[in-house]
């Protein structure tokens, strides 16, 4: 199993942690509403876990333009 972290505008692999032993409160996800585990967190068939974070160029570009936190990708 391993933990797959990308961003949530552009696509792009922010990074990943292969571990076979993971708990939800050491990364955090147990601070997360129901709602923003469903918009977040996806399981894999594989096993992998896919998290939805932000990239660093996304999270300048949303700083410079914050009128972008509404599009969902604005990365062309």
């Amino acid at each position: 199993m391993a933990l797959q972290y990308y961003c949530r505008h552009c696509g792009t692999k922010v990074g990943s942690i292969d571990q076979v032993s993971l708990h939800s409160e050491t990364l955090g996800f147990h601070q997360l509403s129901e709602s923003e585990r469903q918009q977040m967190i996806s399981y894999e068939q594989n096993g992998d876990i896919h998290v939805k974070t932000i990239c660093e160029d996304c999270q300048e570009a949303l700083e410079r333009n914050p009128d972008y936190h509404q599009y969902e990708t604005f990365i062309q």
